[in-house]
């Protein structure tokens, strides 16, 4: 196994992980937002207070998108397996 295929592995893995991951993260970054402006509009100073909408719109982002999560997850999976005999002989 050469340096490169390792590299490209690499590569493939973090942009698979990052695709992934990306509707969730943004989700929450996007609530968290909101939430912080309603808190800053209202005065009320409660830090658990944005925790609960955003484990709600996760939730709900991963009943929705989790099926194209997992089936992205298992297509990277796929062909990682299927290139093992041209990368290891």
């Amino acid at each position: 196994m050469s340096e490169a295929n390792v590299i490209e592995i690499g590569r493939q893995a973090l942009e698979v992980s990052l695709l992934v991951a990306a509707p969730l993260l943004a989700a929450s970054l996007l609530i968290g937002i909101l939430v912080s402006l309603v808190q800053v509009a209202t005065s009320i100073q409660d830090v658990t207070l944005t925790f609960v909408p955003k484990i709600l719109v996760v939730t709900l982002l991963m009943l929705v998108v989790g099926p194209w999560m997992i089936r992205t997850l298992v297509d990277f999976t796929h062909r990682l397996f299927i290139s093992i005999p041209g990368v290891v002989g």
